[in-house]
């Protein structure tokens, strides 16, 4: 089975027009979750990646599994007030207002390349800001990778236009 045919698809949720891809399924199978991972891995082997971010949350399922299959470390980035020591943040635009993303102050090395993972990639908004924070606390962006890109939406194309390179094992057309 393929990785795409093991996403389930929810018309009209959350709210009606969008078709929401809903990676609970994929990760329910122990051979699409397998292949998920070594997917990753793979890609990345030989890319001299120093530690893996993971956005929250769902790039907290993927991430760490990740980084175990290619032998590094694992930081999260997270909603503003998540995280218990001194943190960076970085807001960034939403639909309607602003939000803010976190990441520990001392979780990566200057200098360090960090590879950006979740699980889906739409307009970019959270992406972009995941970019910013990570390049904030001195680090190199490595790359973003993640299981759905939704290309209609245009976020994976923002992430190599900034000149990083962007993975996605599987696209839906639309949104």
């Amino acid at each position: 089975m393929s990785i795409k045919s093991l996403i389930r698809t929810i018309p009209d949720y959350p709210k009606k027009g969008i078709m929401f891809r809903d990676i609970t399924t994929l990760f329910e199978d122990p051979y699409g979750l397998s292949e998920v991972i070594d997917s990753f891995a793979a890609e990345f082997q030989d890319k001299k990646i120093d530690m893996i971010a993971g956005i929250e949350a769902r790039g907290f399922v993927i991430g760490p599994a990740v980084a175990v299959a290619l032998g590094i470390g694992f930081v999260t980035i997270r909603k503003q007030g998540k995280l218990p020591a001194e943190t960076v943040g970085v807001e960034y635009e939403l639909e309607y207002g602003t939000d803010v993303i976190e990441i520990h102050k001392d979780a990566v090395k200057p200098g360090s390349r960090v590879l950006i993972m979740d699980d889906l990639i739409a307009t970019g908004g959270t992406a972009l800001a995941a970019i910013d924070l990570v390049e904030k606390i001195g680090a190199e962006v490595a790359g973003c990778a993640f299981i759905i890109d939704l290309p209609d939406l245009g976020g994976a194309q923002k992430i190599r236009d900034r000149g990083i390179e962007e993975f996605h094992l599987v696209e839906f057309e639309g949104d």
